[in-house]
């Protein structure tokens, strides 16, 4: 049966005091509800590592990513790339992310974000894992540094894709991989699915970024890594392939980026809530 990845969720950052669920055993059932069964769980510092590997701990399904995110400078002022190098000691943690440059929110702290960047693509290197890639606003520095910085070497995504076709096909030439959140499904978001269309399907992740992004329909509440399956459905729709091809492509992709072999999770045996869960996507199938 064909299952579904959220390659790119903070469930540390989830608040657990929703209608929906208030423990991370009753998210993960909504989400298997919804055929999505694995999880890819980033940290942005340091400590919200810490925080994650202790929420997830005995979860095979759920990996795990940790980078300095560049609008999380403040938090780690004298960064360190050991201190990022020694979240890398566990099977589960498969990336080093999400880095990169924000100057939208932050142009501010321009330089400092550029070298906070080059130090961990070097450290990339070190750890011999992918990188996964913020880039808002900054796409001239960010491929730049990418280039300098040997970044086809290790490889990675960069995540929730908003920029233009042409850095979709610089990213794709250096054999990265393009992940797609549910922005793609905004009424406002034509550059997002311009560059959707032209991004071939072998290298393209599903995500969710929650809590932050939910989509089409479930727009204005925290988002959570059961509705990515609304956009699993958008952009089946909108490639013109079955759920269950793109579940299956996509699932494949995320092995072959984090060289890893996913396995059918164990069942949770407990109540979940069906809040904000239509019935396209409640225990319905991944339509072939």
């Amino acid at each position: 049966m064909p299952y579904l990845v959220d390659s790119h969720c903070h469930l540390a950052s989830l608040s657990y005091e929703t209608e929906a669920f208030d423990s991370l055993p009753k998210l993960l059932k909504r989400a298997y509800n919804c055929g999505v069964t694995h999880f890819l769980s980033i940290a942005c510092t340091k400590d919200e590592f810490i925080k994650q590997e202790k929420l997830t701990k005995g979860y095979k399904n759920i990996y795990m990513s940790c980078g300095l995110h560049p609008l999380n400078l403040d938090e780690m002022p004298d960064f360190k790339e050991e201190d990022i190098a020694s979240c890398f000691g566990n099977d589960r943690t498969i990336a080093l992310g999400e880095i990169g440059l924000d100057y939208h929110y932050a142009p501010e702290t321009r330089e400092r974000q550029i070298d906070v960047f080059a130090r961990q693509i070097a450290l990339g290197h070190k750890v011999k894992k992918p990188l996964i890639i913020h880039a808002r606003e900054a796409c001239n520095d960010t491929l730049s540094l990418m280039r300098s910085e040997n970044a086809r070497d290790i490889g990675g995504v960069v995540h929730c894709f908003t920029d233009t076709v042409e850095m979709a096909r610089a990213v794709l030439d250096m054999g990265f991989y393009i992940s797609f959140t549910g922005i793609a499904t905004f009424k406002a978001s034509d550059n997002v699915r311009e560059v959707l269309k032209y991004v071939p399907l072998d290298r393209l992740l599903l995500e969710t970024d929650c809590p932050y992004l939910a989509p089409v329909p479930v727009r204005g509440v925290e988002n959570e890594p059961a509705f990515v399956r609304y956009t699993t459905n958008f952009i089946s729709d909108f490639k013109n392939v079955s759920q269950a091809q793109l579940a299956t492509i996509t699932s494949k992709n995320f092995e072959e980026l984090y060289k890893v072999k996913l396995q059918e999770p164990e069942p949770l045996d407990i109540e979940a809530s069906d809040y904000k869960l239509k019935p396209q996507v409640l225990h319905a199938p991944l339509s072939a």
